[in-house]
């Protein structure tokens, strides 16, 4: 994994053109993280191949932190068909390559951000609660 995501950065550092400005990485992410989240509300509600049935859970008075993963969930019904699908990863694809562009501007190496927050996430368990 970690050769992936350092050929990725990489990749990203030799492509990456007209927007190496810190200030055009940022909005560049800004701008692709509201496609990903426009990609998803358009798969619901002009494709309608997956449904939104948000309301509060309850929670019994007596649930651990533990017993939170089996009483939430993401409160979508349905699938992502393969057209929205195709929509989202391309959206996220263009997410990650600001990401990978920020952290090249930054000098920070995505292997050491992700084996670090893995850590975290192994250490902490469900008591992580990000």
């Amino acid at each position: 994994m970690e050769q992936l995501t350092d050929q990725f950065q990489d990749t990203v550092k030799s492509l990456l053109i007209r927007h190496q400005s810190i200030l055009d990485i940022l909005s560049k992410g800004q701008e692709t993280s509201a496609r990903v989240n426009r990609a998803v509300v358009k798969s619901v509600t002009s494709c309608g191949c997956h449904a939104v049935n948000a309301h509060k859970k309850p929670i019994p008075p007596d649930s651990s932190v533990a017993d939170l993963k089996e009483l939430l969930d993401s409160q979508l019904e349905g699938y992502v068909c393969d057209n929205c699908r195709d929509i989202i990863e391309a959206e996220l694809g263009k997410q990650l390559f600001y990401i990978a562009a920020l952290s090249n501007a930054l000098d920070i190496s995505l292997s050491d951000v992700l084996h670090q927050e893995l850590t975290k996430l192994q250490t902490l368990t469900i008591f992580n609660l990000t």
